[in-house]
């Protein structure tokens, strides 16, 4: 590409408190670049909004659940093994659990390692 961008993708994490309700809130984002050999999550958990949403959760689980995603992300455990475009595509397979993520989305950046950052300030603050 010679204007020095490179494609990504990313998909929102959400904190999903009750599976029945489909009530969720955006925590962070999924990072994946290929070309840069990149994946990461950044969070930002608003306890105020989390609260209001869910009272009776526990935001303990809900890091806890956060911080296995980042260990998925560096490679940490069964993921170990694994690419990082395994692992990014495992961590955004659907399921019913209290953190999902949204569907994949694709972008083009001259700074992957931005993009986290970028897109917790637009989609997640």
């Amino acid at each position: 590409m010679s204007s020095g961008r490179m494609i990504f993708e990313y998909a929102l994490l959400r904190v999903v408190p009750d599976i029945d309700r489909g009530e969720c809130l955006n925590v962070g984002v999924l990072v994946y670049c290929q070309t840069t050999d990149l994946l990461v999550a950044a969070v930002h958990v608003d306890q105020a909004r989390l609260a209001a949403l869910a009272p009776s959760l526990d935001l303990d689980d809900v890091r806890r659940a956060l911080d296995g995603i980042h260990q998925v992300c560096a490679g940490g455990g069964p993921a170990a093994t694994t690419s990082l475009g395994q692992r990014f595509r495992w961590l955004t397979s659907p399921r019913s659990t209290m953190i999902q993520t949204g569907a994949a989305h694709a972008g083009l950046t001259s700074d992957p390692a931005a993009e986290p950052e970028r897109l917790v300030a637009l989609l997640v603050r």
